[in-house]
């Protein structure tokens, strides 16, 4: 019986290598934090330990970039894109709310674990990070649609205070660990705590 002869796989050029090992590291700094190993990251990425040496010039370097790149707003857009325009208001804001609010766990989840306490100045402060705010604020006044017209505070304001109580609701110490839902998120705007008799 003769044995099959498997192809080798197209060697990666230097941008995509560079790319699959930060894909990678990725998912290994939830867990291990910036304790992650070239031997681990060499395993998930299916290449030899050296190869990382060849691309970064050092494991600080490719966490680094690894981390950036967990601050780009990735498909976060496309989710927000694909709200339903003809769901009822508050269905289309829970949805959103869960949207932001997977976003916003995964990022303080992945600076906890690497010790940071906001996300890095350069990246925060770059030209990228403003157009993305700027991005985001008119994909949310989106999702609002016609029924900007039923509130009762400018629907940038609403949008702000949607955000705010997204962001500070869905992190384990600004919460105090009583994280809300994104029903309580969209009912404490849209309907308020007040009791209605």
């Amino acid at each position: 019986m003769e044995t099959e002869k498997r192809e080798r796989a197209r060697p990666l050029a230097p941008d995509e290598r560079r790319e699959a090992l930060i894909a990678a590291t990725r998912p290994l700094l939830y867990e291990h934090g910036r304790a992650v190993t070239t031997r681990l990251i060499a395993e998930a990425a299916g290449v030899a330990e050296g190869t990382i040496f060849r691309v970064f010039e050092s494991k600080e370097e490719l966490v680094d970039a690894a981390i950036e790149r967990a601050f780009e707003p990735g498909d976060v857009i496309a989710r927000i894109e694909e709200i339903d325009p003809d769901l009822p208001l508050r269905d289309r804001l829970v949805v959103l709310v869960s949207i932001l609010q997977q976003r916003f766990r995964a990022t303080f989840g992945l600076m906890q674990k690497v010790g940071l306490v906001g996300p890095p100045r350069h990246l925060h402060d770059s030209e990228q990070a403003a157009a993305w705010r700027a991005r985001q604020e008119l994909l949310l006044l989106a999702v609002l649609g016609a029924d900007r017209d039923q509130l009762r505070v400018p629907a940038d304001h609403f949008v702000h205070v949607l955000r705010l109580l997204t962001f500070s609701g869905s992190h384990d110490l600004i919460s105090d660990g009583r994280l809300l839902t994104p029903e309580e998120i969209v009912d404490s705007l849209l309907l308020g705590l007040l009791r209605r008799d």
